[in-house]
């Protein structure tokens, strides 16, 4: 009878502190959700100011609050753009977009192949000299690039104007391989060292074990190189002169500067140069958050 009267506060304090726990943890998820929904329009208004502002006229764009009023919509800023851009003199918009998209696949695909191979050397294989490579490429990660920038120009002056000048020095990246190697360093090597039992060779071991478990980290390289390739501006100014080999970024800058300024065209070539970049996120994200929500858990 006793032991019967002890267990009923205990089993009734148990529904009570699991409430309270459900409790905070809803009011914990409604004060985030209230605090993003503060935060969101911060960095969607400019995207929607671009987006509204590349189907107005121009003298309706820079309007303050007035350019969020989708009034007057065309298409005329599209085709003004395409018609700027129309003689071998000026460049042609296609060759443009033709160039980004050479340069920046060579160098995602390019540098997913590479890159990832040279950190599974450095994650996986043991052999002389592994800490000194490694300790070198952490280095190369806090370089800046326009600290190389002018003896990358002269050593490869003899290319200008090329889309290989545009690619070959951007394909290894000692970002993307420090990226790979700490994701492939936290593979249990218990499943590396079975697959040696099984007779796997190295290379065998990294195509059907580690390439398969690793899609976060190949997301995640895939959308950030994409979005430097197809962002670079410092180094295309350097190397490119002729307009049938100019790269977007700097085709947007060329058209800024030509007189008359014409701000919805310049919106309108915005919302083109930023296409891709969204396709590619909206293809990668699944695995980008995966990655990035792995990383948080490991952290």
């Amino acid at each position: 009878m006793t032991t019967a009267i002890a267990e009923t506060p205990t089993s009734q304090a148990a529904p009570h502190k699991g409430m309270t726990l459900r409790t905070r943890k809803n009011i914990s998820n409604a004060i985030s959700y209230f605090f993003l929904c503060l935060v969101s329009p911060l960095f969607l208004a400019p995207i929607a100011y671009m987006i509204i502002g590349s189907f107005k006229p121009s003298d309706e764009v820079l309007n303050g609050l007035g350019g969020f009023l989708p009034t007057n919509l065309s298409l005329d800023n599209y085709s003004g753009v395409m018609g700027r851009f129309d003689s071998d003199a000026s460049g042609y918009f296609w060759n443009f977009y033709l160039t980004s998209l050479i340069v920046s696949l060579v160098i995602v695909i390019g540098g997913l192949v590479i890159n990832s191979m040279a950190a599974y050397a450095l994650a996986r294989l043991r052999w002389v000299g592994r800490n000194l490579v490694l300790s070198i490429i952490v280095l190369l990660v806090i370089l800046p690039f326009e600290a190389i920038a002018v003896p990358l120009f002269y050593l490869m002056n003899g290319m200008r104007n090329t889309y290989y000048v545009q690619f070959l020095p951007f394909i290894a990246s000692a970002f993307s391989i420090y990226l790979f190697y700490t994701f492939f360093i936290s593979i249990p090597n218990e499943i590396q060292e079975s697959a040696r039992l099984d007779g796997a060779k190295p290379f065998r071991v990294f195509i059907s074990i580690i390439v398969p478990m690793s899609k976060p980290v190949y997301a995640s390289v895939t959308i950030l190189t994409f979005l430097a390739a197809w962002s670079s501006f410092l180094f295309p100014v350097m190397m490119i002169d002729q307009p049938r080999v100019r790269p977007l970024p700097l085709a947007i800058a060329v058209f800024k500067a030509q007189p008359p300024t014409d701000w919805g065209q310049i919106f309108a070539f915005g919302v083109l140069l930023v296409i891709p970049v969204v396709l590619v996120f909206l293809v990668f994200q699944r695995w980008f958050i995966q990655s990035v929500a792995s990383s948080a858990v490991k952290g």
